[in-house]
């Protein structure tokens, strides 16, 4: 990549993203609200530019962060997402296999040779999200979201720091793929196992604390604009009080929208204890969360006493 194409590129994310006030204010135009701390640590990652690391429970908003910032950035989103026993063909690419099948019978049918350089040429290559992010021609770098690597093994770790740091992939039979924009990385992670020393000295960190209510509530209100208004602030209370219950699957942002969402739908206006009943499962996804939660009773979901 020629020094002008990277100084241009550069040059495009410092109009977008100028400062870390304009990063705090941004993601508000895309349905998303970030804290000082995020602000800065994503203006940072951006700029400097270096990989940035975000821990925090399930459901407080890593994945839809990066989200966010691809499209304040106006560039592709390429998401990976991690799970035990991934490995670094599954992350990079694959060949066509079928394709290659048809290839080489064409071949034979025409009564033709087919060099293997043909048949294991670019064409036949399926691209999964590292190197289309690796490959991604710009104008600005693409945004690159390796999410929940914890459920990846350290074998898969060891390969990701290697391709982070030379932004680069070498496919034996095609030679080494640079990017002509590294990409913009973002790994999330809900601490299900410490991250290896190698992978998190070379990122940026931050800890993503579940928000307040008030901030639920903002943020609800933005993704279900025809709720009512005083039901997205009960709403959130209501999700962050059942946080406090030893649940295996705690509910999160996602399930406060979902939940206002249905209470929408159903024409609630005001939050009571039959409809939180009618709507336990847009909440708690988990049949044992469930009975505890009931257990409990709804008025107590609500603020008041054990029914």
């Amino acid at each position: 990549m020629s020094g002008a194409a990277r100084s241009g590129a550069e040059d495009d994310v410092r109009r977008l993203i100028p400062d870390v006030p304009s990063l705090l204010t941004a993601p508000d135009g895309v349905d998303y609200l970030a804290d000082d701390g995020l602000a800065t640590a994503l203006f940072l990652a951006v700029r400097l530019p270096q990989p940035i690391l975000l821990e925090g429970e399930p459901g407080v908003g890593k994945t839809e962060a990066a989200k966010a910032l691809a499209r304040v950035l106006d560039t592709p989103l390429f998401r990976l997402q991690c799970y035990e026993g991934i490995d670094a063909g599954e992350a990079l690419y694959e060949w066509n296999y079928p394709r290659q099948l048809l290839g080489i019978r064409l071949a034979e049918a025409r009564q033709a040779d087919l060099d293997e350089t043909e048949l294991f040429g670019p064409e036949y290559l399926l691209r999964h999200p590292l190197l289309q992010a690796l490959e991604h021609r710009g104008p600005r770098p693409a945004m690159l979201l390796l999410d929940e690597i914890d459920r990846a093994d350290a074998e898969f770790e060891a390969f990701t720091f290697e391709l982070l740091a030379e932004a680069a992939v070498t496919i034996p039979e095609l030679g080494t793929v640079r990017a002509t924009h590294p990409p913009i990385v973002i790994l999330t992670s809900n601490r299900t196992r410490d991250l290896h020393d190698a992978l998190t000295r070379r990122c940026l960190y931050h800890w993503i604390d579940y928000p307040t209510p008030q901030r639920i509530a903002e943020i609800v209100r933005r993704r279900v604009p025809d709720s009512a208004g005083p039901i997205a602030l009960q709403a959130a209370s209501a999700v962050t009080r059942l946080r406090s219950l030893d649940l295996a699957k705690p509910p999160g942002i996602a399930e406060a929208i979902d939940w206002v969402s249905a209470l929408t739908v159903l024409g609630v206006e005001t939050l009571e204890a039959g409809h939180v009943d009618q709507t336990w499962g847009s909440i708690l996804k988990n049949r044992d969360d469930l009975d505890l939660a009931v257990g409990r009773g709804a008025a107590w979901v609500l603020g008041g006493e054990h029914d």
